[in-house]
């Protein structure tokens, strides 16, 4: 039977989340319900549950980060049991079938993944509600399995904000010997020098805050440039193999691209709408650099991510906080006034509302 749960939601793309009771699907034979523990806050919950991005459904539980204890499986469940430490990310589900899937890249699904929130299931039509809540019920292709030595509260935001910057790294070979550069030290950008120092890249942060160069270089950054300094600039022109540009609004990427050395790669994983200005096809031609952009990864690459976690002792830098104070919190996303994420404890969902 549908399995009643308590959450926060926004019921309109003006008003405040608020306590919202609601009931989860039926169990499926291939399914997992979890107990979720915590779950990260992402700045596309803000946008989702404001409607920036014009696809919002209400009621909308956001939460796309989630770590939790597997409560119970379904009949045909081997790879999970109850008591088992697990997460969930971007995705509860995929055709399963077309090229994307069958490559283990089902962000990428021909016939559109199914998002963990704001969405609707592929099989029955319900809506999908996130992590903003006590339990979720999931494909057990979609269950991410937590090694030992991770830290669980820290583990939550490394299923959005981990995964969107390992995998771009992962796929453009960054190693020991590149020259890696990330522009934007905040939720992704700090995973994505963490990263890329660990995978054995010299990195440098690109920034417009001469105050950041301190946390940038504690999180492994080795030079730091200011972005607004013409000279520091220069001085790193056609140096960098691979840049990974993190600001999620409209920027120019055109300085950054001249950074590149030839056959560079500069990779949005940040920004999701136009780039204005327009990237300057002469800098592009003139150095067969590429602009390229990225998004989260698929279930392997994902576990692949959580394991090297566990091996180099990695997680999110985050502040916790209570459930009743996520409409401040998206208040101060939005003034970057967190380092780096915001993650939630669901116990606080058994306090009064």
């Amino acid at each position: 039977m549908p399995l009643n749960v308590r959450g926060y939601a926004a019921a309109s793309a003006t008003s405040a989340l608020a306590p919202y009771s609601f009931n989860r699907r039926d169990m499926r034979a291939n399914d997992v319900e979890i107990e979720i523990l915590y779950c990260g806050v992402c700045h596309s919950d803000i946008h989702q549950a404001r409607n920036e991005w014009h696809n919002s459904l209400y009621p909308m539980v956001p939460g796309h980060e989630i770590v939790g204890r597997v409560a119970r499986v379904g009949s045909k469940v081997s790879t999970f049991k109850a008591g088992d430490f697990v997460g969930v990310g971007c995705m509860v589900d995929s055709c399963q079938h077309c090229a994307s899937c069958a490559e283990g890249l089902e962000q990428y699904c021909e016939e559109h993944a199914t998002w963990t929130y704001n969405d609707t299931d592929r099989h029955d039509g319900l809506p999908t509600f996130g992590g903003y809540s006590e339990r979720i019920v999931v494909s057990d292709k979609f269950v991410l399995r937590m090694p030992d030595g991770v830290d669980l509260k820290t583990a939550a935001p490394l299923l959005c904000a981990g995964i969107t910057t390992w995998s771009p790294l992962r796929h453009w070979k960054v190693g020991a010997g590149s020259r890696v550069a990330v522009v934007g030290l905040g939720g992704l950008g700090h995973m994505g020098i963490k990263f890329a120092k660990a995978l054995g890249a010299e990195v440098t942060l690109f920034t417009r805050s001469p105050g950041k160069e301190a946390d940038a270089r504690r999180l492994g950054a080795d030079h730091v440039v200011l972005s607004t300094d013409d000279a520091q600039m220069k001085a790193v022109a056609s140096h960098f193999d691979f840049i990974l540009d993190t600001v999620p609004h409209e920027h120019d990427i055109n300085p950054y691209l001249l950074t590149l050395r030839r056959d560079g790669a500069l990779v949005l994983v940040g920004l999701l709408g136009p780039l204005n200005p327009p990237a300057n096809a002469a800098y592009v031609i003139g150095g067969r650099r590429t602009v390229s952009g990225s998004a989260i990864g698929g279930i392997a690459e994902t576990q692949e991510m959580l394991d090297f976690c566990a091996e180099h002792g990695i997680g999110c830098d985050i502040e916790m906080i209570d459930i009743q104070d996520i409409n401040g919190a998206y208040e101060r996303m939005l003034r970057s006034d967190v380092k780096y994420r915001f993650v939630i404890d669901i116990a606080s969902l058994r306090k009064a509302a």
